[in-house]
């Protein structure tokens, strides 16, 4: 079984296919039949038993097969009824004869299925030579290499080596491999040789490098891509990093110097290709790294308030354990400060010889001046990142001590202390761009009058007032401290006060005020008010910080309140877990800057949101996200697993983190007793309705565990992800990055999939008609408004079609092509030529443009398997050209509307109560409106993104002829001409703006 010996080569794979195994041959008629199927020894034919078909008809001519595809992408698997009980990722299929015949099979795992579809593939691609592969691996670049490397080490020239020279040599090439596991290799050769001795001979030493080096999954993706070959040459390369990684603008010069860079012979350097082992090390480089590299700097729009960002936030910074008996330390804001953490809290009680001091009041014992915390916090203030810091200050002092702590403030932070005072002309905070390298001071603040020196203000202390509110004479009333002059004129733009309720707030507060709500307030007020807590967010900051209950400081769950739209929600920096995790992972992204731009729904005056939203959300397009499980490297065991040998069994959770409408869960099979590469080989499929807020988190845990399960985790926003075949470097519980420790993954990202009838279709097909719903326009119940909105009833109409239909076709060519909704078109037209170019090299078909769109066009008869691919192919075309064409025009009547329905929106409420609404009808009316503007505004949105990416796609498609030969016979003309429709089709692309063609 694969499992028992590791493929690497072609040659394993016809070995195996050769000694047989069972798969399941799926009919039309829903039915699947268990058949025993193996290769000659001829390498002529496939043979499959018991059959009622004669021997010799029982079989199918390697001659014969058109193409082999892997996955249910063919209409005998879409139209089973019995499809959805069929893994994705052991099925495949084989294409026969002039009419595209197909046997429909599905293999026992992923790895069978991946062998016989290598096999078969490299079968075809060498019907020509077909006992190449016989020779063996002597001759390969790898074995030329492997046999160089040897050479150099064997000092002697014997062709012999120790043992132990052989194991530290393999080492040295492949640092993660245990030596135990290499020994038992040698072994295991020499018993098979029935040799006995410490010696290596080259061909041992090459046969135990195959073995333990080649990862299986990796083998049979270089095959796949490389056309069969056990290489990648530079045009290889080239097309794989723009079909499945995504990436643009690539040249052939790029490809060459990651081979350069990656491949590990002189010789594949000097002739430009890379192996197995050099395309390994580039698959786990940083360059394949899952989280978006543009996303590792500043990549947002920072000059936005400061309310519209979510703000990296410390609770009870000073401690490094739990907020019951932990001592205070300076290691605490190092710590959160280094992790560009942007709200940290200094909690300041009266010290000794009149020097303020920090110290946990659980815990008396061990306590820190305030002046060393405030230098230590101006040292690695702006380390991390150089947007505004903002200072939680939580004063229990005198009024003599209030005054040294602004005295060394002024001394330590000097000029980088905000103290400018708000402007009442102005609306909104400043930008974290012009609050660059400012620290600004939160706290309780005097009324203006300057001839008041001190006052009463309410107490900052959290913990003790939610302890004073839990008791049982709690009468209401907070407790008052004293407050001088000087302190207070430190607080300018996060004056701290008190939430009463939304609407007093809406009417009465300072966009410069901020309010405090504990988790247990905050969770109250988000599940009754969401609307109205997404809405007061919008222009006011809010602070969430962890329940009092919470004396061993776990951490609450960020999500919940950042869906709210609360910008500065608190954590236990000290306290590892999921929601450490999911606070860490969300925070990498923007350069790590501590500052995430909220979604535009959560920051536009007049928008409509719900943080309790369970399904669409208005005016945004749901993705689906596709994850593919391929594998794991080198898994530890977990750390605080009791009495248990070195083995695992390892499984692999992923979880969706975001509205709830989005929250899910889905774990892959366990693999036994595999921690070194564990194969899983499944795929995921996630709807995300709201993308900006979602996260993703890949766990990695142990089936057969005692004590502890955990192996390791990684969480990374959504918007971050790379697609293609990445790496994720897995974290351990404290959140360390573990060296040489990945998941293998594939990642697409798509708006539409699946294929055939509806109910076939995957889960994002099935929600056309929740899209539809969610982009009905409300009834508001002032006819002077509805009568406007009315009037985008069709354009609205009209544009959901054209997106929807130019989907629907693309989609249709991908099925034809037999390719899974994942697939590029690039991926589309490199198999839509391989069936379009005849034996001799010449295209049945012509790339003609008409008008600037490449339409292609039969040279002759043509059979039906063709026309039908190519009307196919036309029917995208056209749908796409219609909405380029119509586009702006549909989008313009959108806008239009949505103006003039805006110019409603400061009278809505006199209007409102001329037509008698009041109290909930007024309510729902405000809401009905603002739903109205934010469909209409995402909707516009959404078709100026769809007009941009068919722009793309005409031109994607168009430079894959040319490069796939569906040309004619190439001129000076020619050439010239399908320049200039390139030229014609960018141009259109540049004339977005002006609303011109």
């Amino acid at each position: 079984m694969p499992s028992e010996k590791k493929i690497s080569s072609a040659s394993d794979c016809i070995s195996f296919m050769q000694a047989g195994c069972e798969l399941k041959k799926v009919r039309p008629n829903s039915r699947i039949y268990n058949r025993f199927f193996t290769l000659d020894t001829d390498l002529q034919a496939l043979r499959w038993e018991p059959s009622k078909k004669d021997l010799e008809k029982a079989k199918l001519d390697i001659a014969a097969i058109k193409e082999i595809r892997l996955g249910k992408n063919t209409e005998t698997f879409r139209n089973n009824g019995l499809a959805d009980q069929i893994c994705e990722d052991c099925a495949f299929s084989i294409l026969h004869g002039e009419n595209y015949e197909s046997l429909d099979l599905v293999a026992n795992s992923a790895d069978v299925a991946n062998i016989w579809v290598s096999g078969l593939r490299y079968l075809v691609s060498r019907s020509k030579q077909p006992h190449d592969f016989m020779e063996g691996n002597q001759n390969t670049p790898r074995f030329m290499w492997l046999k160089t490397v040897f050479e150099a080490a064997d000092i002697d020239g014997n062709g012999i080596m120790l043992e132990d020279t052989s194991v530290e040599l393999i080492k040295q090439l492949n640092p993660t491999l245990k030596e135990s596991k290499i020994r038992l290799k040698f072994k295991e050769i020499q018993k098979s040789k029935e040799k006995l001795t410490t010696r290596v001979t080259e061909e041992e030493f090459c046969e135990a490098f195959c073995e333990l080096c080649t990862r299986p999954e990796v083998y049979f993706l270089l095959v796949q891509i490389s056309k069969n070959k056990e290489y990648l040459d530079a045009n290889d390369l080239m097309l794989f990093l723009e079909a499945e990684q995504g990436v643009t603008h690539i040249t052939e010069d790029m490809c060459l110097d990651i081979i350069r860079r990656y491949e590990l012979s002189e010789e594949g350097r000097q002739k430009g290709f890379l192996a197995i082992d050099g395309f390994t090390q580039y698959l786990l480089s940083p360059e394949c790294d899952i989280f978006d590299p543009e996303q590792k700097k500043v990549a947002q729009d920072m000059s936005q308030p400061l309310s519209h960002y979510y703000i990296n936030a410390s609770h009870n910074t000073y401690l490094i354990e739990d907020q019951f008996r932990g001592p205070a330390d300076v290691n605490g804001y190092v710590r959160a400060l280094k992790m560009g953490c942007r709200s940290i809290e200094l909690d300041v009680n009266d010290g000794s010889d009149n020097e303020p001091i920090l110290c946990n009041r659980n815990n008396m014992t061990t306590h820190l001046s305030f002046r060393s915390v405030i230098e230590v916090i101006n040292k690695f203030a702006f380390v991390a990142s150089e947007y505004p810091l903002i200072l939680c200050l939580g004063n229990h002092c005198s009024l003599a001590q209030q005054k040294v702590m602004v005295q060394q403030m002024k001394k330590v932070f000097g000029s980088k202390l905000y103290t400018e005072a708000p402007l009442p002309s102005e609306s909104y905070l400043p930008s974290p761009e012009k609050l660059k390298r400012m620290i600004i001071v939160k706290g309780k603040k005097l009324p203006s009058d300057p001839d008041v020196l001190e006052g009463e203000v309410t107490d900052e202390d959290e913990e003790a007032e939610m302890s004073r509110r839990m008791s049982v004479d709690y009468n209401g009333e907070q407790k008052q401290i004293w407050l001088c002059r000087e302190l207070s004129d430190l607080v300018s733009i996060c004056k701290s006060v008190q939430y009463r309720d939304f609407e007093l707030s809406m009417k009465s507060q300072n966009y410069w005020e901020i309010c405090s709500f504990s988790e247990t307030e905050a969770s109250r007020i988000a599940n009754e008010y969401p609307e109205d807590f997404v809405n007061y967010n919008k222009k006011f900051l809010s602070r969430v910080y962890p329940s009092a209950m919470r004396i061993d400081s776990s951490n609450l769950n960020p999500q919940d309140f950042w869906n709210c739209g609360c910008q500065i929600v608190a954590m236990n920096f000290q306290t590892p877990g999921p929601m450490m995790d999911l606070h860490t992972g969300w925070f990498l992204q923007n350069g790590g800057c501590g500052y995430v731009l909220r979604p535009s729904i959560m920051r536009d005056e007049v928008s409509y949101f719900s943080a309790n939203t369970k399904g669409i959300v208005p005016g945004v397009s749901p993705l689906v996200l596709h994850i593919k499980i391929i594998s794991g490297q080198n898994f530890p065991k977990p750390k605080g697993a009791c009495a248990k040998g070195d083995v695992i069994d390892p499984y692999v959770c992923i979880e969706i983190h975001g509205i709830p409408a989005d929250c899910s869960e889905q774990r892959t099979k366990t693999v036994q007793q595999n921690s070194d590469n564990p194969i899983f080989d499944e795929t995921f499929e996630f709807q995300v309705n709201l993308p900006e807020l979602a996260m993703i988190r890949f766990v990695v845990l142990d089936d057969d565990y005692i004590g502890d399960e955990f192996i390791g985790q990684y969480t990374i926003p959504f918007e971050c992800l790379q697609p293609g075949y990445r790496h994720v470097p897995l974290r351990s519980f404290v959140g360390d990055i573990m060296e040489h420790v990945t998941l293998f993954v594939h990642i697409a990202i798509t708006n539409r999939s699946g294929g055939g009838k509806p109910q076939k279709r995957s889960l994002s097909v099935r929600m056309g008609k929740k899209v539809r719903e969610c982009t009905m326009l409300r009834n508001i119940g002032l006819k002077t408004i509805d009568d406007i909105f009315k009037i985008a009833v069709h354009p609205l109409r009209e544009a959901i079609d054209m997106r929807e239909n130019m989907q629907n076709a693309i989609v249709s060519v991908k099925e034809l092509c037999g390719l899974p909704p994942i697939a590029s078109l690039k991926q589309c037209l490199l198999t839509l030529s391989s069936r379009l170019i005849t034996s001799d090299s010449t295209p049945s078909v012509s790339l003609v443009m008409k008008d600037n769109f490449p339409y292609l066009e039969p040279l002759g008869a043509i059979p039906d398997v063709q026309k039908k691919m190519l009307a196919a192919y036309d029917l995208m075309i056209q749908e796409s050209r219609f909405l380029i064409e119509m586009a702006d025009t549909v989008q313009e009547k959108i806008v239009q509307c949505q103006k003039a329905g805006m110019e409603f929106h400061e009278e809505l409420h006199n209007l409102g109560a001329k037509e008698g609404l009041k109290g909930r009808k007024l309510s729902k009316a405000t809401e009905s409106f603002a739903w109205n503007i934010t469909v209409l505004k995402g909707q516009g949105d959404l078709l100026k993104n769809a007009k941009n990416e068919a722009l793309e796609n005409m031109k994607q498609i168009q430079l894959a002829c040319l490069s796939c030969g569906l040309s004619k016979a190439p001129s000076s003309s020619a050439e010239a001409k399908s320049k200039r429709s390139l030229e014609a089709i960018e141009e259109k692309e540049g004339g977005e703006d002006s609303g011109k063609l």
